[in-house]
């Protein structure tokens, strides 16, 4: 069973600083029939202007991670923390019982854009902490990349909730199988390029929501890069 959505399809949110698409029901964005996939919450795609961003707000009982795909993204928080996030970076920021940070486009012409993806917590009150690594060089074609994991196996971020998330790296007509345990369900969502899942084709932006299948069949129609989450099987 799956459950498919178009890139086209997805919310928006544009000001002059931000161009923002929604896959699942975010802000002032709803529709009750994306409102989430299971413990994923939110998948952003967010361009920010240069020299422009989110200026310091809340969050709690959040895990929040930022993933850059083109440009810079300097973050800083109530922690302490101040990075710059990079192409090939992930960022995980667990809320907890209360953080504050900001996002902002330190760069001066070149706008960045990257993906905020949200997650729920499997304990609420937890203390806020940070990771942030980079994932360039263990990354390969035609492989997963385990990203961020429920006990940071394979020295990948921690997540508090039980998710793995990967990336999957394809070429043209390469080809890959994905297997899903039993009580299990996984979210694809395509970063860059078009790829084959199965017989659906999908482009960049367009995310597709996998449940009660045992498997999953990718080939790249082009140079792909695919997020995936693996998730516990919520039934509907």
């Amino acid at each position: 069973m799956v459950y498919i959505r178009k890139s086209e399809e997805r919310g928006i949110t544009k000001t002059d600083w931000l161009n923002s698409k929604h896959t699942f029901s975010f802000g002032h964005y709803y529709d009750k029939n994306h409102v989430g996939f299971g413990s994923l919450l939110v998948i952003n795609e967010d361009i920010v202007k240069p020299n422009a961003g989110f200026g310091k707000h809340p969050h709690r009982d959040m895990e929040i991670i930022s993933y850059v795909l083109e440009g810079a993204l300097e973050h800083k928080d109530s922690l302490g923390t101040g990075s710059i996030i990079l192409p090939g970076d992930v960022q995980r920021m667990s809320a907890g019982i209360g953080i504050t940070h900001s996002e902002f486009n330190p760069q001066k012409d070149v706008p960045v854009h990257f993906l905020q993806i949200w997650i729920t917590p499997d304990k609420l009150g937890l203390t806020p902490s940070y990771e942030q690594k980079s994932f360039l060089k263990k990354r390969e074609s035609g492989q997963l990349t385990l990203l961020a994991s429920n006990d940071g196996y394979l020295d990948s971020l921690i997540l508090h909730q039980d998710v793995n998330m990967f990336v999957l790296d394809l070429n043209a007509n390469e080809k890959f199988t994905f297997l899903v345990e039993e009580g299990r369900m996984i979210w694809v969502q395509i970063v860059r390029g078009s790829v084959q899942l199965n017989q659906h084709i999908l482009q960049q932006g367009d995310g597709i929501g996998v449940k009660n299948e045992t498997s999953v069949n990718f080939q790249g129609k082009e140079k792909v890069e695919i997020l995936i989450f693996d998730l516990i099987n919520i039934k509907d």
